[in-house]
């Protein structure tokens, strides 16, 4: 039991940071000089302060997911959600850094923050663990999408 634990999770960390993987590599490889730009708004923190953030998140998101797999009550359709919102969760930065469309970004984010809310309800059904980790990370992407919109109204 205690391996199958132990892979889960790995297995987690994996899929989780993969979009972690994917989105900053699009964000290293064509976010400058575009990025920098942009008019920004004064609520936009510095650069350094998104990767502890996102790393924090990350792991708080894959511990989530990990928790609702080892749940009596788990449902694999709330775990395909979870795999969908990762896909959308690394979709945000390939159209946002890659493809420099502050509008679609922003309509990714709303979909993103969508299955956001849905997995924060499902978990909360099964497991509270889970259901409390999820809530920093819907704080984060509800800030991203108002500087998201700050950006793409000064730009």
């Amino acid at each position: 039991m205690l391996k199958n634990k132990f892979l889960s999770l790995i297995l987690f960390l994996i899929v989780t940071f993969s979009a972690s993987f994917i989105g900053g590599l699009v964000t290293i490889s064509l976010k400058e000089p575009w990025y920098s730009g942009l008019i920004k708004s004064n609520y936009n923190p510095p650069d350094w302060i998104f990767a502890p953030v996102w790393t924090t998140l990350y792991i708080m998101m894959t511990l989530a997911i990990w928790f609702f797999w080892h749940s009596k009550k788990r449902d694999v359709n709330t775990i395909y959600i979870y795999f969908i919102h990762i896909v959308f969760n690394a979709t945000w930065s390939i159209v946002f850094f890659g493809l420099h469309h502050i509008f679609f970004a922003l309509v990714v984010l709303v979909i993103l923050i969508t299955l956001i809310i849905i997995l924060i309800i499902r978990f909360k059904r099964v497991n509270f663990v889970s259901y409390y980790l999820m809530i920093p990370y819907l704080l984060w992407c509800l800030y991203a999408l108002f500087l998201n919109y700050n950006l793409m109204i000064l730009n």
